[in-house]
């Protein structure tokens, strides 16, 4: 029986392969990807090694990088789901691995902090929120659009920023934008909580019988980007308010974590939710200082337009 070897070499000596080669390698050079990779290490690299690595660069080349044009990772096309390919050159050869795409890196962010808070659950529409979608037919949404924009662009790990504090009526997109961003900055690898405010403080309410309440603060304090999404429609008690929210808003007002809200009230009506627990006790200087550590972390931008959900 014919060696392996010389059918492959008579295949490779035939017209029509090799011209199908070269096509192949014309399109994989061609490539902008390959180009920046090819440019980086240009003192190192030789036709020989090019050549002898084209399968790599053409299954480089195959694959989805960030995300582009990704509906989710139910629907991922990469041969490793959630997966994206990335190429290096290490001892005179190009080499190619696989790391975890963005999408994945916040998906599994959000199940692991899932299985430990249940709070943080966001519809489906939210998480597939995107800048592209949020319409700008009034002025108030182009000023929080610009600024969730900007956010989502300058932002890096460690940087001083302040969050966005989006108010409105019922309906207007307010919680969409903020998964709008959380999303844009999953693009960059920069991981964001979002937290269901009045479902959150039931949860740490009930917590108090399984010893994971501190756990569980714990993480939404150090979240590197924190969202607290409908502040104000939850039933105020002093000790929610105080060593709940007073809590998590000491601690990123002195480590300057950038930290967003969303509300049906404005900062004045917010004040006044804050400042009568279910006892109906007045508690004004309490009300008070929450709010100092809200305007210090956030900025506020009305949200106007007809509500959305019912569209």
């Amino acid at each position: 029986m014919e060696r392996i070897n010389r059918t492959l070499g008579r295949l490779s000596r035939s017209p029509n392969f090799q011209k199908r080669y070269e096509q192949l390698k014309t399109e994989v050079l061609a490539n902008a990807d390959v180009q920046a990779f090819l440019q980086m290490h240009q003192g190192e690299m030789n036709d020989h090694i090019i050549e002898q690595s084209l399968m790599k660069l053409h299954e480089f080349v195959s694959q989805t990088k960030k995300c582009a044009n990704c509906s989710g990772l139910n629907h991922c096309q990469n041969i490793m789901p959630g997966y994206e390919p990335v190429l290096t050159f290490e001892n005179g050869k190009i080499e190619l691995f696989y790391r975890p795409c963005p999408r994945k890196i916040m998906e599994d962010e959000r199940r692991k902090t899932e299985r430990l808070i249940k709070s943080i659950y966001v519809p489906k529409e939210i998480l597939q929120a995107n800048f592209a979608d949020f319409t700008l037919d009034e002025p108030g949404r182009i000023d929080a659009f610009e600024f969730a924009e900007q956010f989502a662009s300058a932002y890096q790990p460690g940087l001083k920023m302040k969050g966005l504090y989006l108010y409105g009526n019922f309906g207007v997109g307010k919680s969409y934008l903020l998964g709008a961003i959380a999303n844009q900055l999953a693009q960059k690898e920069i991981s964001s909580l979002i937290v269901y405010v009045p479902e959150f403080f039931r949860e740490m309410k009930q917590s108090l019988g399984d010893q994971t309440m501190n756990e569980k603060l714990e993480v939404v304090k150090k979240a590197p980007i924190l969202m607290l999404d409908d502040i104000g429609a939850e039933s105020m008690t002093s000790w929610t308010r105080d060593e709940i929210l007073g809590s998590i808003l000491q601690f990123r007002m002195h480590e300057q974590l950038p930290t967003f809200f969303s509300s049906n009230f404005n900062f004045h009506d917010l004040q006044h939710h804050l400042t009568y627990s279910q006892r109906g006790e007045e508690e004004k200087l309490k009300a008070a200082r929450i709010m100092e550590r809200i305007k210090y972390l956030a900025s506020p931008i009305k949200l106007t337009g007809s509500n959305r959900r019912h569209h």
